[in-house]
């Protein structure tokens, strides 16, 4: 039963925050700074999601075959490859060292 509290509790939530967002005045949502730091937000989310899923495991940290992974991918976008390709380079060279270490 403490599951089904925990998702109620997540699911209110997620509501009040969406809501909340809804009921801030629009003279507040166009100024520069809070602009700016909407632009900003999720990619430095997104950037930080990347590098605890690469780098981590449980509470330990690891550099392992999904670190050259990543740097495939960084160098392909470095050479401004597309999308496809840059997942493709990361996919191909993790598969690569997780072959060859064993």
């Amino acid at each position: 039963m403490n599951t089904w509290i925990a998702i109620g509790l997540t699911v209110l939530g997620c509501y009040a925050v969406k809501l909340a967002g809804l009921l801030v005045p629009a003279h507040v949502i166009e100024r520069p700074v809070v602009r700016r730091l909407a632009a900003l937000l999720p990619v430095a989310l997104l950037a930080a999601l990347t590098a605890q899923q690469t780098f981590a495991q449980g509470h330990a940290l690891v550099l392992d075959a999904r670190a050259a992974g990543l740097g495939a991918a960084a160098l392909a976008l470095v050479l401004r490859a597309p999308f496809l390709v840059v997942v493709a380079a990361a996919v191909v060279v993790t598969a690569g060292v997780r072959v060859l270490a064993g």
